[in-house]
């Protein structure tokens, strides 16, 4: 079925005006009924977690494996429930979704952004997956959400922190829950300056990809907004392992800070290289140098190790918050797995609930009523307080967490400490905002 045959338009979204001023609940007119891509026929309904098995990434996806089989282990009514207690929608009931029991298939997307289409393909077409998610690369996650939008199904981005995914290569079809580069600058901003003064001068290295170039891009623009110089900008290859030759010239230059726009593995090496060229114990312009790392979490801080103590960065979420939520679902994770869950175990569970969830409200497993219940979709319950999908990009404006590698840690899980909780307010843009403009969303697509 073409997209120009079934769009959002046999939607009607809860609180909509039709008629003399009614308020309707969401339905769906005859027009909208119709098949779409992988509908459900019979008792159970397949979710696709594609993740990162191998590669520079692959912690992150193992997590993210983790809390997409507790999530659905939740949904269909076994254990605890998690965040299905604390969440402030009651749709769902554990049962399922719909009544169908939830099944799943995985892939690796081998943080490659064809490997990651293809597996994704393959669970829509060979395994009548109707929804995508995962992902820790952007370059995978806007490659697989080009490919939801094209196959007819929703896709739920995971780890995915470039500007352009709900930017300029936005899709109807898909929703992201974790923040941005543009939220890492806007919140992690204020606080280097207060902490390292407003005169520095910053060298950036940064992944070469999508999503290095927009974190490197928000940095140096909330940085020099309050008075940084950007010295220099240099891409290094996702595929690096060793980036000594990138420290080095960084040592002839009169920088004082130096940002590390990268993540994972990457991150681990680079910040370990730049330790052991000295760069932490070296005064440059009669003071510290210091190293920032706009985006880590806790597993990039455990590969680390020592190196990673007195860093700032930001992070979606972090498993010390004290919020019910959080610690539903820290409870939930720790007594399953041992240890306390990432930020991408996080993002990950919180988007197959709020699948789920959309699916209920909606009444139906059509993308486009899916996409309709998502669309402006106000809730709280799970972690990170209040938080609203926006419709016109579906980006998720939730507080974003500033954090700093702990000086002394208690364990191996007890490596980051909040310094600063932001506000939404403080990360929210206009939907037109340069940094996030040249691409439509589109008109949803049932397949």
């Amino acid at each position: 079925m073409s997209n120009s045959n079934l769009t959002r338009r046999g939607v009607l979204k809860s609180g909509a005006v039709a008629g003399a001023g009614v308020a309707l609940p969401t339905i769906f007119t005859a027009s909208s009924a119709a098949a779409y891509t992988n509908e459900p026929m019979g008792g159970s309904v397949t979710l696709g977690f594609n993740v990162p098995q191998t590669g520079p990434y692959a912690d992150e996806g193992a997590d993210e494996l983790r809390a997409y089989q507790l999530a659905v282990e939740h949904l269909n009514g076994e254990g605890d429930g998690g965040m299905m207690n604390t969440f402030s929608s009651k749709a769902l009931k554990g049962n399922g979704i719909l009544g169908k029991k939830v099944e799943f298939v995985t892939g690796d997307t081998q943080t490659k952004s064809d490997a990651a289409r293809a597996s994704a393909k393959s669970m829509i077409e060979k395994d009548g997956a109707v929804m995508i998610t995962g992902g820790s690369s952007s370059g995978v996650a806007i490659a697989v959400q080009g490919l939801c939008q094209e196959a007819g199904v929703i896709f739920m981005a995971g780890l995915t922190h470039s500007n352009d995914t709900t930017g300029k290569d936005k899709k109807a079809n898909g929703f992201r829950h974790f923040f941005n580069a543009y939220m890492s600058g806007a919140a992690l901003a204020p606080v280097l300056a207060a902490r390292y003064g407003t005169d520095r001068k910053a060298y950036h290295l940064t992944a070469d990809y999508t999503w290095g170039w927009t974190q490197e891009e928000s940095i140096v623009a909330s940085t020099e907004a309050l008075g940084w110089e950007t010295v220099n900008t240099v891409k290094t290859p996702l595929a690096a392992t060793d980036f000594s030759s990138y420290i080095t010239p960084v040592l002839q230059t009169d920088a004082d800070v130096l940002v590390l726009n990268h993540y994972g593995g990457n991150m681990v090496n680079s910040l370990t290289n730049a330790v052991q060229f000295g760069l932490r114990e070296k005064q440059v312009n009669g003071r510290d140098f210091e190293i920032v790392v706009p985006l880590f979490s806790r597993l990039m801080a455990r590969g680390a190790g020592e190196n990673i103590k007195g860093i700032l960065g930001s992070t979606n979420w972090h498993w010390s918050l004290t919020d019910e939520g959080t610690q539903a679902f820290v409870k939930s994770f720790g007594t399953k797995y041992g240890f306390p869950p990432s930020q991408a175990a996080h993002t990950t569970y919180c988007q197959t609930l709020l699948y789920a969830d959309a699916c209920e409200r909606a009444g139906t497993f059509n993308p486009c009523g899916v996409g309709e219940a998502l669309e402006g979709f106000e809730f709280d319950g799970l972690g990170n307080g209040k938080t609203t999908y926006r419709a016109e990009d579906h980006q998720c404006f939730k507080d974003v967490l500033v954090v700093r590698g702990k000086e002394n840690p208690t364990s191996e899980f007890d490596l980051l400490e909040v310094v600063e909780v932001t506000p939404a307010a403080q990360v929210t843009y206009d939907p037109d905002h340069p940094m996030f403009t040249g691409g439509a969303l589109g008109e949803c697509n049932a397949g």
